[in-house]
């Protein structure tokens, strides 16, 4: 089992000019091989969300579990992926992806045949001694979720991956990423400001409040699988965008009100 479950949490910090609540009583629980993403308006807390999850940051009231264990501390259980690929530049490709096995203390011919076998998987095939800055933005990301991979991590927690990547890329992206997920079942916590990206990759969806954040409304995607593009313009594809276009667009008028309230 591979079950991550966040509990009442919160999250709040101090700025020069006030105490503010970013999270509120969060609980949800994302059960063993479920892709879940979540999506909000902009400032929700979706990002510092997923940091609790990977025990980056501390919050405020509440805890994490794993597998029924409180994680404290960021650990090999959960695989993380950020927006800004967070390769090492002075490491070649297959050095990145061995780094936690590394760090681990993997017998060397293990860590080999795991990387290789990431690299072939990834499309990285004859990159594996290139640097970061020989690859391209989608070669980068591919390495980067081959390393979060490379531990066998019961989680896989991942922060708008595709957000920098160009729309043909971050569709081929898209792609590869439900193609790994048919393979290895991993439980997925996305986070994502892009609605279709939800849809697309998604067996269950949490839709945030505005700030201070808090789960609103819970959507069952109930496409099929394996998911393919033609599935994009389907009548339960456009009724799910629209639910949630709505919601994120009330959600995203109290932030303004409330900004106009205290001008």
């Amino acid at each position: 089992m591979s079950e991550i479950r966040l509990i009442d949490v919160a999250m709040q910090y101090v700025t020069h000019k006030a105490q503010v609540r970013a999270l509120d009583r969060i609980s949800l629980t994302v059960p063993d091989g479920q892709f879940a993403c979540i999506v909000g308006p902009s400032g929700c807390g979706k990002s510092t969300l997923l940091m609790v999850a990977a025990g980056l940051v501390t919050p405020s009231e509440g805890e994490v579990l794993v597998d029924g264990k409180p994680a404290t501390a960021p650990g090999a259980d959960r695989g993380m992926v950020f927006q800004s690929y967070s390769l090492y530049p002075w490491l070649s490709v297959r050095r990145n992806i061995e780094f936690g096995m590394e760090i681990k203390r993997t017998p060397r011919t293990e860590r080999q045949l795991r990387s290789g076998e990431l690299i072939h998987l990834m499309k990285l095939d004859g990159f594996a001694e290139a640097y970061p800055k020989a690859l391209s933005g989608g070669m980068k990301q591919r390495a980067a979720i081959a390393r979060a991979l490379a531990n066998d991590p019961q989680v896989l927690l991942m922060d708008e991956p595709f957000g920098a990547l160009d729309a043909q890329t971050r569709q081929i992206m898209q792609e590869m990423l439900t193609d790994l997920w048919q393979r290895f079942r991993k439980t997925v916590l996305f986070v994502t400001h892009d609605i279709d990206e939800a849809i697309f990759l998604g067996d269950v969806i949490y839709v945030m409040t505005n700030r201070p954040g808090r789960i609103r409304t819970t959507l069952r995607v109930d496409l099929p699988r394996p998911r393919t593009f033609d599935m994009v313009g389907g009548p339960h594809f456009a009724q799910l965008r629209n639910q949630v276009v709505g919601i994120i667009h009330e959600e995203s008028l109290k932030a303004v009100e409330s900004e106009l309230a205290r001008a």
